[in-house]
């Protein structure tokens, strides 16, 4: 089993930034792809950013030049750099990383308010 712990969360201003960080601990043989999905309130999740073990890296469009990822392949730890955050972005952000199967972090809340 992979745990997965977040932290990094909380509330900003518009056009603030906030970086999560993920810590993946546990039965860690061979992580391929971490990232991050959001929640909002009423909405579906969806793919915020993944990075894969070569450090490929993909991002939603609502994101792509704003919010940066990265991981740390010693650390088992995926970080998001978010810059310029929008009211828009506010949301629980989840820790997501597939080692054979997915795995979820608890989650932490991102409020982005004036």
């Amino acid at each position: 089993q992979v745990q997965l712990v977040e932290s990094g969360g909380g509330l900003v201003q518009p056009g603030g930034s906030l970086r999560l960080s993920c810590a993946a601990s546990g039965s860690i043989f061979s992580i391929t792809a971490m990232g991050w999905y959001r929640q909002a309130p009423g909405k579906q999740r969806e793919l915020v950013a993944l990075v894969a073990s070569g450090g490929s890296a993909n991002y939603a469009d609502s994101v792509r030049g704003r919010f940066t990822i990265s991981r740390d392949n010693a650390k088992n730890t995926v970080y998001l750099q978010m810059n310029s955050l929008k009211p828009e972005d506010t949301a629980v952000y989840y820790c997501y990383v597939i080692q054979r199967k997915p795995y979820w972090g608890q989650g932490t809340q991102v409020t982005v308010s004036s």
